[in-house]
This record gives structure tokens, sequence and C-alpha cells, in this order.
């Protein structure tokens, strides 16, 4: 009777497994479309100030990064969560039902993966490409505002607090970058 229950468990947590995987694949294409959606607002904003000659224009695009860059970021943490989850919470509650001795491993892709020596720099590169995407581009956006001159004082309190959001958003993305999760003991 206690392997059929264990059975029964085990047909559970690799059904829990599909869904949470399931899960972070689509947030890791929701993600990755982000970069590209702000891209493509970043060069119609561009253009429409150019064209128009108003560099009051770009005054769209830091609310825009932030909103989308605070998106990315939450959505990679919650990829980043599910590895974490399967890694430290479900492999091991599956293994010892396969193996209840130990010396059973389980999802060995979601360690092995983390091992690759190109690892560190390339989630380097992605900060820096993230920062750029999501808070250098507006930055510069209100540099050239600033650098316009014709101004009135709303629209320069409008653009300090925008490169205050931008920059708060910059903080997180550093921040995120870093592991703040332990493995933690969940009841079962």
């Amino acid at each position: 009777m206690a392997e059929r229950e264990d059975l029964g468990v085990g047909q559970l947590l690799l059904a829990e497994y599909q869904s949470v995987k399931d899960e972070q694949k689509a947030r890791i294409g929701f993600r990755d479309n982000l970069l590209y959606v702000t891209l493509a607002v970043v060069a119609a904003v561009v253009a429409a100030a150019a064209q128009a000659k108003q560099p009051s224009m770009l005054l769209a695009l830091p609310p825009v990064c932030v909103v989308l860059g605070w998106t990315y970021l939450v959505n990679d943490e919650k990829i980043s969560a599910i590895g974490y989850y399967v890694r430290d919470d479900l492999g091991p509650r599956l293994a010892e039902l396969v193996a209840p001795a130990g010396g059973f491993a389980t999802f060995g892709w979601e360690a092995y993966h983390r091992g690759d020596t190109r690892r560190r720099s390339r989630k380097a590169i992605q900060t820096a490409v993230d920062l750029t995407a999501f808070c250098g581009v507006p930055l510069a956006a209100l540099v050239v505002f600033w650098a316009g001159g014709d101004t009135g004082g709303l629209l320069i309190t409008l653009s300090v607090l925008e490169a205050l959001a931008v920059a708060g958003l910059g903080v997180q993305v550093v921040l995120y970058t870093r592991p703040a999760r332990t493995p933690r003991n969940t009841p079962h």
C-alpha cells in the first residue's frame, strides 16, 4: 500500500514539475519579447520626436522603459525562482521517493547548466544589456530633453522624477543579479 501511495505522490510531483516548467517556459518567452518591445517603442518615440522636432516627446520614454523594465525584471525573478524551487525542493522530494537511502539526483539539467564556465560573463553582459535598454536609453532621452533648453518648470520637474524612477530601476536590476534565495525547508 505504501508503494502505491509513493507512486501517487511521485506522479503528483511530476505533474507539478511539468506545470512549473510550463510556467517557466511561458515567462521566458514573455520576458525575452519585452526587450524587442522596448526597442520598438524607443525607435518609434525617437523617430516621432525627431520628425516633430519636439524633444519633450522624449519624456514618454522613461515611464515606458521603467514599466517594461520592471515587468522584465519580475518575470526574470520568477523564472529563477522556479529553477530554485525545482532544484531545492521539488527535485529532492521526488528523489526521496525514488531512492529513500539517497544517491539519486533528479532534474540534473537544473543544476548542470549553472556550472558553465562562461555563466558569470553571460550574466554580466545580460545585466549590461538590461541596464542599457531599460535605464541607459531613457536617461539619454532625458539628457537630450534637458539639452534642448526650451522647457517649462513642470516638464523639468517631471523629467527629474522620471530620472529618479529610472535610477531606482537601475538599482533593482543590479540587486536582482545577485542570488537572494537560500534553500529553505518547506513543509511537505
